[in-house]
């Protein structure tokens, strides 16, 4: 079974400049699992330290939000694409003296 797993920008130094990660798994925790076995660095930036999914990572599976199916329970299966999307903060900064 192999599950693309497309890694963004902001995390493909991680994945030494990859854009998709193909892992195995049953569910979502398994693949995310075998993805950060494989790229040990991604660890962090994707579970907290009990293993669940930070809050600011947003997941899907073919383009579904995990967090409207099961989590990291979600059954996966052979060709699906899951998508991480970690939230990027910030905005436009006031010009200086205003």
């Amino acid at each position: 079974m192999s599950i693309n797993v497309r890694i963004p920008p902001v995390l493909r130094a991680q994945t030494g400049g990859a854009k998709v990660v193909s892992v195995e798994g049953a569910t979502l925790g398994a693949t995310l699992q075998a993805l950060v076995a494989a790229h040990p660095e991604l660890r962090e930036q994707i579970f907290e330290a009990d293993s669940s999914l930070r809050r600011w990572v947003n997941v899907y599976v073919d383009g579904a939000d995990v967090r409207h199916l099961g989590g990291l329970e979600t059954p996966t299966r052979d060709g699906i694409e899951v998508v991480i999307l970690p939230a990027m903060a910030g905005g436009a900064a006031a010009p200086v003296g205003e």
